[in-house]
């Protein structure tokens, strides 16, 4: 890797990331440009345009390699046991050495999350971000002890690096974490910009306004494509302001009767800085309940994203010298999640806190695709307790980090893109974001809708979609397990969680199979077997005439046996209770 630059590369031990300020000359990439005119620039999206989770896309031109975020995938209702998902990445095998960088865009762990677990497979090649998302990487990376030592650089919105033949910068833009940035890929075709997860917030914090100025320049260096955000595609107009969200925060923690508690993402920082500087304002103190949200404020703090004075704070301890309407609670577990805080509290699991008829709870979050039950529950049972409930239907609490189908049209303008490729949503978010692309000008020729692993291609002579795909199936994280779940497996769990399962116990005789003692059977969330005694004694009888009909000297082992009982057992069950239990047979042959 050609760098021309001089960094201080991160230490996973120290409390801080630095960077350097100095920037590179903007001389020719290393090779003359005219040598790649046969050559092929291929943008594949990995993951991320077919839900909203798992975002990783990869830039290949010959031998080298750049990558943009490695994020997980939160589980959906029908993925039972599954922690999250992952990008596959069986498509890199091989080409470990021709990864010349891995860029990241923000610190949500839609783009982070799956660092640890792909980048010692990928050669451990150097991830580039800003200071404060390599803290939260770092700070992620501690819960995994034989993770080798990654090589971090920091890297700012005035920097440009020199990966192979990519010379890449960046530019600022508002999401709701701070040091959130738009990717600027100089390839031999043309510049490839991928926008990140972004709004044009122009009222935001001064921190984290967009660089407007440098997109806008985008547009007079003629742009081969934009890879643009599609989260909020399906919504019509411009995405409110941060400033707006403050106003509405502040009015609610002052005129809250007894305490407030807010539940947010432990990464939603810009919102956990309104939070307290309302509270400052008012005389109030402030708890932080969540581990990750603990860590996260405190990286941010040490980078100097967050500013607060120490005073505000409050422990457990210290709850008691205050009046109710003096505290305010930020917590985790706004998107209902089991064993998240605020879920504890309101199933009266927490240490500490539980719910009081006084309380204000506020949702300062958009719920994601897939946990919109387990919200719904959650807020019923506020309710139940007595507390008041607020969330972002109610009143803007929460200002979504996506841009909506004005700004969208607006970026597209600003960049002015040969080719547009609608990245990060679901499909039909694409097709969407495609339509506001052309009411934006565009030739839909030019417009690619690509499934996940589906590849373009780029030459001298144009762009296309092609029919080309790369293994772009789940991985699933399940535990300590990574890729060992298949959709067989998922399968399975989700018939035990609908119909629950029966286990079938069988004692033969080795010599001739015959039926030594009554079969035994355990039912697991099917049916309570002591209420249900006739239906279990038909399914004894039935699996007596299944084992008569068995003939061992036919079959070398008890597999055909365990079958039929298997097949003819459900069968009876179906017939019996419209339902299909899991049918586990065990044979033991004494």
């Amino acid at each position: 890797m050609n760098t021309r630059r001089t960094r201080k590369i991160m230490n996973p031990k120290m409390n801080r990331a630095y960077h350097s300020k100095k920037k590179i000359k903007d001389n020719k990439i290393n090779k003359d440009v005219k040598t790649f005119d046969s050559g092929k620039l291929k943008v594949i999206i990995v993951g991320g345009n077919e839900e909203v989770g798992r975002n990783m896309t990869i830039l290949e031109y010959e031998d080298d390699i750049v990558i943009i975020d490695m994020g997980i995938q939160f589980p959906e209702e029908d993925m039972p046991g599954i922690d999250f998902i992952i990008p596959n990445i069986e498509y890199l095998k091989g080409k470990e050495k021709n990864i010349k960088g891995v860029i990241i865009t923000h610190g949500h762990l839609d783009h982070i999350g799956a660092i640890p677990y792909l980048i010692p497979t990928l050669g451990n090649p150097t991830i580039y971000s800003a200071a404060l998302t390599l803290g939260l990487i770092r700070k992620r990376a501690e819960e995994f002890s034989d993770l080798p030592e990654m090589n971090l650089q920091a890297v700012t919105t005035d920097d440009t690096l020199r990966l192979g033949v990519f010379k890449v910068s960046f530019f600022g833009v508002s999401h709701n974490i701070p040091a959130s940035m738009g990717i600027v890929v100089d390839t031999p075709l043309g510049k490839v910009v991928h926008s990140g997860d972004f709004k044009l917030d122009f009222d935001g914090p001064k921190r984290d306004l967009p660089e407007v100025e440098k997109i806008a320049n985008l547009g007079k260096e003629n742009v081969l494509a934009l890879l643009s955000d599609s989260t909020n595609a399906p919504h019509t107009g411009h995405q409110i302001s941060e400033s707006e969200i403050q106003t509405n925060l502040y009015n609610i923690i002052r005129d809250a009767h007894g305490r407030t508690i807010i539940g947010t993402f432990s990464s939603l920082l810009n919102r956990l800085q309104q939070i307290f500087e309302a509270a400052e304002k008012l005389n109030k103190k402030v708890l932080i309940e969540g581990y990750s949200m603990k860590t996260n404020i405190e990286i941010a703090h040490q980078l100097g994203y967050l500013n607060f004075k120490k005073s505000l704070f409050i422990t457990e301890k210290q709850m008691k010298e205050y009046p109710d309407k003096r505290i305010v609670v930020c917590c985790t577990g706004a998107q209902g999640e089991d064993r998240a805080v605020l879920m504890r509290i309101v199933n009266k699991e927490h240490k500490f806190l539980k719910i009081e008829k006084n309380d204000t709870v506020v949702f300062s979050s958009s719920v994601i695709p897939g946990n919109e039950r387990s919200v719904q529950r959650l807020k019923d049972s506020l309710y139940r307790l007595g507390a008041e409930v607020i969330h972002y239907q109610m009143m803007d609490v929460h200002a979504g980090g996506h841009a909506k189908k004005e700004d969208l049209k607006l970026m597209i303008n600003l960049v002015k893109p040969k080719y547009f490729v609608p990245i990060e949503g679901n499909h039909s978010f694409l097709h969407i974001h495609g339509k506001i692309a052309e009411e934006a000008g565009m030739n839909a020729n030019n417009i690619f809708i690509a499934d996940n692993g589906q590849v373009i291609e780029f030459t001298k002579l144009g762009g296309k979609l092609t029919n080309k795909r790369i293994n772009a199936d789940y991985v699933f994280v399940d535990g300590l397990g990574v890729g060992d779940v298949s959709n067989i497996v998922l399968r399975d769990r989700k018939q035990m969680s609908d119909d629950g399962m029966i286990v079938a116990i069988v004692t033969v005789s080795a010599k001739n199979g015959e039926l030594i003692h009554s079969p035994d059977i355990i039912s697991r969330g099917f049916v309570y077997m002591k209420e249900n005694k006739e239906l279990i004694e038909k399914a004894r009888s039935k699996i007596r005439q299944l084992t008569k009909k068995h003939n061992p000297k036919t079959s070398t082992n008890d597999m055909y046996l365990k079958n039929q009982i298997r097949n003819e057992l459900g069968k009876f069950l179906f017939q019996e209770t419209q339902r299909r239990p899991m049918v586990l047979p065990v044979v033991i042959e004494v």
